[in-house]
């Protein structure tokens, strides 16, 4: 937290009485702008799929402090997983995994699985470490519109429907995360984002199959 200029520590206060109160924030991270509630809160979740006008069958990933958090919501962690966090977390990798009965099944879709990355920025980090529970992190924009770099475009785009919006400058990566699904005997390629899959094979020795759609 002492790494957070002032005003962006008080915008996060401001933020964090929204969030422990079924609220909805928008704030940086180290990809893209995201759209946070507490992800145990399913009133606060619900109102994510509002917003976005996202359909209630996709889950929504979730953003963590620490690495050990991953062992509070994701069951039947494979080696793998330990050590692609290992390498790459915090950043923008997004790990999917079987999840723990403590995640809502509102915020992954009614599926058995949850996406999760612990982020390589301040902001959200400090978001769950003050709450004690993962934030949602999907992108802070209408479903199928383009992504937020700026607290300017997560306004335009959703306005005053979120609670608080926390103006942390640009994103510094500017593209979305790369999506790794962790739940079958082969990792596979969900979504090629910032980190290449050649890099991931390269650092962690990895077959994967790369049949993204």
């Amino acid at each position: 937290m002492h790494s957070i200029p002032e005003k962006l520590q008080n915008d996060i206060e401001i933020a964090l009485k929204f969030l422990r109160n079924s609220g909805v924030v928008g704030f940086p991270t180290d990809t893209l702008y995201g759209i946070g509630a507490r992800s145990l809160d399913p009133l606060a979740v619900e109102r994510i799929y509002t917003i976005k006008r996202r359909s209630r069958t996709l889950g929504l990933p979730l953003l963590l402090g620490t690495f050990e958090d991953m062992e509070r919501v994701a069951i039947d962690i494979p080696q793998v997983a330990h050590n692609l966090a290992a390498k790459f977390w915090p950043g923008p990798l997004t790990l999917v995994l079987k999840k723990a009965k403590i995640i809502p099944a509102i915020v992954t879709g009614g599926n058995e699985t949850v996406a999760i990355r612990v982020p390589n920025h301040p902001v959200p980090r400090a978001l769950v470490a003050a709450l004690g529970d993962p934030i949602t992190g999907t992108s802070a924009n209408k479903s199928g519109h383009p992504g937020a770099i700026s607290a300017l475009e997560v306004w335009n785009q959703l306005g005053d429907s979120v609670d608080h919006i926390i103006d942390g400058g640009l994103c510094p990566i500017g593209v979305e995360s790369t999506i790794l699904d962790l739940t079958g005997k082969i990792p596979r390629l969900l979504r090629q984002g910032s980190i290449s899959i050649e890099d991931i094979q390269t650092e962690c020795d990895l077959i994967i199959e790369k049949d993204a759609t």
